[in-house]
């Protein structure tokens, strides 16, 4: 990266804070207007998930590589794209902006600015399922590495709009991302139980695409 640190931070913090906002906020717009149809409002947060994400990666990429997401910055260090150095600052913005995306939302529909969530994600399928989902998270990104900046915003807004779909959890695939979520009762939720077995799912799916993709990308 060729930005100072400071300025990669403003990045992932500003990139990351958006991202959560998009999440939070489809969530509970496309819950309210679809009147009790969950397609619709899950259609809805999907897709302004996946564009929402494509913008973002567009924005942000030339100046952080736009990880907002913990497991992307730890597969990057361990392909030596990304100082060990710059890992801990990275995450430790990215949680910490998550949180303050979900806060943003909240405020933007009235609710409360935290509120621990109800929503039960939990079992078998659901944590294959974020096994799933960051593995093919991780192959969009190594894949599209080599190509520019808009391959990778519209690979990866794609396949989580899709992703959202062909995955029983509703891919979350991103441990700041669950870690905030667990604080918003709302459509796009999850309670803080569930939180930790989802993560070590993530970890897990991310290990495995990391360790595939250098191979078949050398």
């Amino acid at each position: 990266m060729s930005a100072p640190l400071g300025r990669r931070l403003a990045a992932e913090a500003l990139g990351t804070a958006f991202l959560l906002a998009i999440i939070i906020g489809s969530g509970i717009m496309g819950e309210r207007l679809a009147g009790g149809n969950v397609g619709i409002a899950l259609l809805a947060n999907s897709l302004a998930t996946g564009f929402g994400l494509a913008a973002l990666i567009f924005v942000f990429a030339p100046v952080s590589g736009a990880h907002f997401n913990p497991v992307v910055t730890l597969s990057l260090a361990s392909g030596g794209l990304l100082p060990w150095k710059d890992v801990a600052p990275y995450i430790g913005v990215q949680v910490a902006a998550a949180v303050a995306g979900v806060i943003a939302a909240h405020g933007m529909f009235d609710e409360p600015w935290i509120a621990l969530s109800t929503k039960a994600r939990t079992g078998p399928s659901q944590w294959w399922s974020e096994i799933v989902a960051t593995f093919g998270l991780l192959m969009m990104i190594w894949g599209c590495m080599r190509r520019d900046v808009g391959a990778v915003a519209l690979a990866v807004g794609g396949y989580i709009a899709a992703a959202y779909w062909f995955t029983a959890s509703t891919s979350f695939a991103n441990p700041a991302v669950t870690l905030a979520r667990s604080l918003s009762d709302t459509f796009a939720g999850i309670r803080l139980l569930d939180a930790p077995v989802f993560i070590v799912a993530q970890l897990l799916g991310a290990a495995a695409a990391t360790a595939a993709m250098r191979a078949l990308t050398r």
